[in-house]
């Protein structure tokens, strides 16, 4: 009787929660999986535009066609077209997409929700991978929306067109554009997925009237160009950028206009030995993969991008949303350090008059002190002053609040060989309440930061406001006081730790305004 019973159970659990789960979108029905405890649904490998190959390449995204037949989205789809993904520097495997697939035919997003039913109307977050516009997709590890889904979240992860399958400008691609533009293919992708939240995520239980857009590094860059661009007014009520701006035009983020990046355009053509657009997509991916010269990030076009992010923002004309935007203590990514005199002698040459400002916000007396301010300056240059301004500008011209953080807490390290400090991408996992999927020697302390710094999250994309009664108070960001809040063992509102960093270079690209 007893063996009866606890097989009457196994069937009963088997069919709520081993079962498929059956939705149906715009374009036809999809099947997923639930996870292991049965609370959460999962779709994976779902297509929101047509594959854009063939005559496609290159082209704005394209409608997915409708089928017929139940589709399988039970397993990631193809990661965009990049080199075969290995550890280095900072990333580990977990921040890595799967070996296989890598295809031109990357167009897939993936959902989880724990609603039971397509009224719930849960608040959504479309998150945008990082990678440099070079690598990255949505089936890496530490983008698994599984914990966030269990907080309430309709977490979407998406794949976008990467290096120059996402960004190649050309005159001919320009003219058959209908916009008298090119490039910015990437931007346009993350527009299509936006586009296909709004169409079918209430299906899933979400609500498309309450979607943030959240990315770290080159994500938070998109995410910046999306609160700029017409493109994608209101397809999302709120923004999340971790590690990344494009106030400021840099050597390391330098500004290139349509016809400067056309004419890497024609280059790239060249270097390919094509004489045409049309024998150019007919090249094979890997082959266009293996050539230099191609453009891989997003260009002021006219039309995704009308003006430079900071003129949109200086004249109010951003997609005016509640923000949160922030940076790691350790967010650099650089070589091996200059030994002090060489430091100098670098700043002196680069920054002229400047110089004398710049080696005291960044001293070099020592070798040490040299490599710690090498890594201070690229962290504030690479990313600090960009969300810096960011928040001062969305403060002067927008009415929707900021809130401003650091995360600075070093994740704990197996050796000496992993202690990277509070690293770029570092923050992902706790963002998230991802732990799990990262192989680090975990304490208490990091299980209560996650747990803190994903309710922020969730609360943020329920309401714009990042605050509860069981966290530590983040105050609305105001240039004033610079209060920002700390990300650390303990988490505490403070004023800025770098703002005398950041002054320099406010004054040196001229923005102090």
């Amino acid at each position: 009787m007893k063996q009866a019973f606890l097989f009457l159970l196994t069937l009963i659990y088997s069919a709520t929660f081993g079962q498929s789960v059956i939705v149906k979108t715009e374009n036809g029905q999809i099947e997923g999986t639930r996870n292991k405890t049965g609370d959460i649904r999962i779709f994976k490998g779902v297509p929101f535009a047509a594959p854009p190959v063939g005559d496609l390449r290159w082209k704005a995204p394209k409608s997915v066609a409708n089928w017929t037949d139940i589709k399988k989205c039970q397993a990631f789809g193809p990661s965009p077209m990049q080199g075969k993904p290995a550890p280095f520097m900072y990333w580990s495997s977990e921040f890595l997409i799967p070996e296989q697939s890598i295809s031109e035919d990357c167009l897939y997003l993936n959902v989880w929700t724990g609603a039971k039913s397509a009224t719930e109307k849960r608040p959504v977050i479309v998150f945008i991978p990082g990678g440099g516009f070079r690598s990255g997709g949505g089936a890496c590890p530490i983008y698994d929306g599984e914990a966030m889904a269990k907080k309430g979240i309709v977490f979407v992860n998406i794949n976008y067109r990467l290096g120059v399958f996402g960004f190649l400008a050309h005159p001919e691609l320009s003219q058959e554009s209908g916009h008298s533009a090119s490039g910015n293919y990437a931007l346009l992708d993350m527009i299509a997925a936006l586009r296909w939240v709004q169409k079918n995520i209430a299906a899933l239980g979400g609500d498309p009237g309450n979607v943030t857009v959240a990315g770290q590094s080159a994500g938070a860059f998109a995410v910046n160009f999306l609160t700029a661009s017409p493109l994608a007014t209101g397809l999302f009520q709120r923004a999340i950028a971790e590690s990344g701006g494009s106030f400021v035009a840099s050597p390391i983020r330098p500004k290139l206009t349509l016809q400067g990046a056309e004419q890497q355009g024609i280059y790239f053509t060249k270097s390919v030995n094509v004489s045409s657009l049309r024998e150019l997509r007919g090249k094979s991916a890997d082959d266009i993969l293996k050539a230099t010269g191609g453009l891989s990030s997003p260009i002021v076009d006219g039309y995704v991008v009308p003006e430079s992010v900071m003129d949109i923002y200086a004249h109010g004309k951003q997609n005016d949303v509640p923000i949160i935007v922030g940076w790691n203590e350790d967010d650099k990514i650089m070589g091996p350090p200059a030994k002090a005199d060489a430091f100098r002698e670098q700043a002196k040459k680069r920054f002229d008059s400047h110089a004398d400002a710049f080696l005291t916000a960044y001293p070099a007396k020592t070798d040490d002190e040299a490599a710690q301010s090498q890594g201070n300056s690229n962290r504030d240059e690479s990313f600090g002053i960009q969300d810096y301004i960011w928040a001062k500008m969305q403060t002067k011209t927008g009415k929707s609040p900021v809130y401003v953080y650091n995360f600075n807490r070093k994740l704990p390290a197996a050796n000496p060989q992993s202690q990277f400090g509070a690293f770029h991408s570092g923050e992902i996992v706790y963002a998230y309440n991802n732990l799990k999927t990262l192989n680090r020697p975990w304490e208490s302390v990091d299980q209560q930061l996650a747990e803190a710094m994903s309710s922020y999250w969730v609360n943020f994309a329920k309401t714009g406001n990042p605050n509860s009664k069981n966290l530590p108070n983040w105050p609305v960001y105001k240039p004033e006081s610079d209060n920002v809040l700390i990300l650390d063992k303990t988490i505490e509102s403070k004023p800025l730790p770098t703002k005398s960093q950041l002054a320099f270079w406010e004054h040196y690209y001229g923005v102090e305004k």
